[in-house]
């Protein structure tokens, strides 16, 4: 039997820690019966528009219900092509098609893992042409392209300015997907400062899923934006398409955020940023380890540009799933984010895309692994991880 196991993620410890003042949302819920909407929801959604440096969080049911309303709210429907990466969660595509329209595909940039600024600018002039109308038509789906879904994956941001000026070039609208990205910051030398992730497109989706950065007891989301007119239609969407009780100036969805999540986050909000620094330590730990023990794996890429969040460790080397065999037998939990590509899923092959189109991606994909990452994550455990990989990768180079 396995002893000190190092899990891959720890939820019990932050929650034990803030245990009374989660209780306390929860009584405070029961006493008044807000259970939906109300001051705990709102008093979220303000200091979540300011941690984000945005004028408006609309709080929502999910991640994916964020990205979902942002598309629509923003006047993607059907008819559309939405630009994104392969290597996402399906929730990015899922709600492109929820939209109406759909998802084509950008290879990624090797050092980042995010979208390809020179293969998106690529794709756009080789891959699509205008019409009779003028109208910019993606070539394979024969849709109108309408947006850009840059994904902020493992919580670094992607290269925004360069994406952003693409995208005005071609006048397409940028939703962020910063599900992975609560708190990540991107200099602009465009506008000469640091940025927020959730604060550089028409709008952004973030994820409270339990195990995000800042995540919820449950299920929720929310999209913040700077635009005035986006917002009050997200709060529309999200409410069955009503501003007021019964009055429904559209057809919308039940996607709203409870009260007693909204009140959970608010109270973990408050120790984001801390937790934040230690995901960031326990990095530098992390590359120093791999340094001193000089092993033969690929480490994150930290662009000068960018000041990342660490939601997840990746790490790159061949024979991945075997080292995470005998990291799983020495107690070590790991992950893998993604395995297969969405193009190559089953779930798109309706599509037409083919092994080899996305290379970048497919590639990647075959070698991460995601390590233990957690703001209580432990210099000691982080040796004990550091040095198994080492035994592993002496043993196989043995072999």
């Amino acid at each position: 039997m396995v002893s000190n196991k190092i899990p891959f993620l720890d939820l019990v410890t932050p929650h034990a820690e803030l245990r009374e003042e989660l209780r306390k949302v929860f009584e405070q819920a029961l006493e008044t019966a807000s259970f939906i909407g109300g001051p705990m929801v709102e008093g979220f959604e303000r200091d979540f528009a300011a941690f984000c440096e945005t004028n408006h969080c609309v709080g929502v049911g999910s991640g994916t219900d964020a990205l979902r309303f942002a598309l629509i709210a923003a006047g993607v429907g059907p008819g559309d092509a939405v630009l994104t990466v392969p290597n996402t969660f399906i929730a990015t595509t899922e709600a492109i098609s929820q939209a109406g329209a759909r998802p084509v595909f950008v290879d990624i940039d090797e050092a980042t893992y995010n979208l390809d600024p020179q293969k998106l600018r690529a794709h756009l002039e080789q891959n699509c042409s205008r019409n009779a109308e003028g109208t910019l038509v993606d070539e394979r789906t024969k849709c109108r392209v309408k947006a850009i879904i840059p994904v902020h994956l493992y919580g670094q941001m992607a290269d925004m300015d360069a994406i952003l000026a693409i995208a005005e070039q071609y006048n397409l609208i940028v939703i962020e997907d910063a599900c992975q990205a609560h708190g990540a910051k991107y200099f602009s030398k465009k506008l000469d400062r640091w940025c927020k992730a959730g604060s550089m497109g028409r709008a952004a989706a973030f994820s409270f899923y339990p195990g995000k950065n800042l995540g919820a007891c449950g299920e929720a989301g929310a999209v913040t934006t700077n635009d005035a007119e986006l917002a009050k239609k997200m709060r529309m969407l999200r409410d069955h398409g009503q501003a007021r009780k019964y009055h429904h100036e559209m057809e919308g969805y039940n996607g709203r955020l409870d009260s007693i999540q909204a009140g959970l986050l608010h109270v973990k909000l408050r120790h984001l940023q801390e937790w934040t620094v230690l995901r960031q330590n326990a990095a530098e730990r992390y590359r120093a380890l791999f340094c001193r023990e000089d092993l033969s794996v690929t480490l994150p890429y930290n662009p000068e540009w960018s000041d990342a969040v660490y939601h997840l460790f990746i790490v790159r080397t061949d024979d991945r799933d075997e080292l995470m065999k005998h990291l799983g037998a020495a107690g070590i939990g790991t992950g893998i984010h993604y395995p297969i590509p969405l193009h190559l899923q089953q779930a798109y092959e309706f599509m037409g895309y083919r092994r080899g189109d996305f290379p970048v991606a497919e590639r990647v994909s075959a070698e991460i692994v995601s390590l233990p990452m957690f703001p209580h994550l432990t210099e000691d455990q982080q040796r004990v991880v550091v040095g198994e990989i080492g035994k592993y990768l002496e043993k196989a180079v043995g072999v």
